[in-house]
């Protein structure tokens, strides 16, 4: 079987990839796929980077993509392009439009005419289904959602493309279980595959709960961005340092904020609508500026780091805390649990399915700080709690999201896709948007 992987057109591929979770899943998925499967992956070229490049049996196709950069550039400068006629409707913003990185996804989808697949993997941007079907209309394709766009939506857009897709797949039961919900006619066509990590690389080889003199270690490993609820852990952290001054916390990960059409302007949730007022200014300023000095000093924000380095932060923390108030998956928390730390983290989207609550660890109401602060002292108060729920973590990661593991999952659903009835017999052919 050929497969090919179409990555997001926000972002490069250069394996081996070890920041952004849909960038980790591809390229850990596709080179264990390369032994039995002819793999391809596409993703936007960088300025450095050559148009083909070959890595652990998968071939990366980069894609130039100058005039959507230009578009969108343009779209910066005046806003009011934003409102043209068809673009309007909040619930069809223009980053979900055909429009949107067109160049990409024709220069994908006229490259893959020439390589004959037998099926397409999409992430994400499912106004790249209609126009990989055009070019290539006997080929199986795949959408595989890691956030709640399907959903979000006006439906009548997500059903022309849906018509095109052979198999939806979402990153959690969350995901998928809103699309059937939302979409009747594509249940038996919706599916869950799970994100993984490496047992191998994240593992609790050296793990200890304190730290030198004493300390004892927070840990909150993701983006620096307002859903994922970084301000509520600060408040916390307050709490915290409050009733123990030897506690620290590092915040691992980089300041990106998604546009605001991506996640606070469709949220249904009245706390997420409220993140908008973050977005006046950097966020992480803001986050400095809460620390009041004496625990200013308690707080380190590092940056990306590289996987040797986190793993090592995961084994040293006491704690690792997930505050988030969008979560469709969790991959932090499943590093986590590799490496058998403690988790604490808030029950929202598919985070549930990841952390068993009261068994691999602690899940409490988003945005609620005295609830987190009364988790996290409850760990840190019971090393005999830490320590089992640490282990029941590692046993979850090693029994249903190890990248075997899913990459079992996903070859099931392909075969079961390729075994299904004909797509235009099935669906009907819709018009392209």
């Amino acid at each position: 079987m050929k497969v090919a992987f179409v990555h997001q057109p926000l972002g490069t591929l250069s394996p081996p990839v070890k920041h952004g979770s849909i960038g980790i899943w591809t390229y850990e998925v596709a080179r264990r796929l390369a032994p039995s499967c002819n793999v391809i992956v596409y993703a936007r070229r960088g300025p450095e980077q050559a148009e083909i490049k070959a890595d652990g049996g998968v071939e990366y196709r980069r894609i130039s993509s100058g005039l959507d950069d230009r578009a969108l550039k343009l779209l910066g400068r005046h806003p009011r392009l934003q409102r043209l006629p068809g673009l309007r409707n909040p619930k069809r913003p223009f980053f979900a439009s055909r429009f949107a990185h067109l160049e990409y996804g024709l220069r994908v989808a006229t490259d893959l005419r020439a390589q004959q697949c037998d099926l397409v993997h999409i992430h994400n941007f499912s106004q790249l289904v209609p126009l990989i079907r055009a070019f290539n209309p006997k080929v199986r394709i795949v959408l595989h959602m890691h956030c709640e766009w399907l959903t979000q939506l006006e439906p009548r857009l997500v059903e022309r493309r849906l018509r095109n897709c052979d198999l939806v797949l979402g990153c959690s039961e969350h995901i998928a279980g809103k699309i059937r919900r939302r979409f009747p006619q594509a249940a038996s066509r919706c599916a869950v595959v799970y994100n993984g990590v490496d047992p191998q690389c994240f593992t609790p080889n050296g793990h200890g709960s304190i730290g030198e003199r004493g300390v004892k270690r927070l840990l909150f490993v993701g983006r620096v961005s307002p859903e994922k609820g970084l301000h509520v852990l600060l408040q916390a952290f307050g709490k915290i340092f409050e009733q123990n001054p030897q506690t620290e916390l590092r915040i691992v990960g980089p300041e990106w904020v998604p546009p605001l059409d991506f996640i606070v302007r469709f949220g249904e949730d009245e706390r997420v609508a409220d993140l908008a007022r973050f977005y006046r200014g950097s966020y992480l300023s803001h986050l400095r500026q809460m620390l009041s000095p004496g625990v200013a000093d308690r707080v380190s924000f590092l940056g990306n780091l590289p996987y040797p380095e986190l793993a090592a932060l995961y084994r040293a923390a006491d704690v690792v805390i997930n505050p988030s108030f969008v979560e469709s998956f969790g991959m932090s928390l499943v590093e986590a649990m590799a490496c058998k730390a403690a988790v604490v983290a808030t029950r929202v989207g598919g985070v549930s399915e990841v952390v068993e609550n009261g068994e691999s660890g602690i899940l409490v109401e988003a945005g609620n700080a005295s609830a987190l602060a009364q988790a996290v002292l409850r760990l840190l108060e019971d090393p005999n709690l830490r320590e089992s729920m640490g282990a029941a973590g590692r046993r979850r990661v090693i029994e249903r999201f190890s990248w075997e593991r899913v990459v079992e999952s996903l070859l099931s659903r392909y075969q079961e896709s390729c075994l299904s009835r004909n797509l235009t017999s099935r669906w009907g052919r819709g018009g392209q948007n």
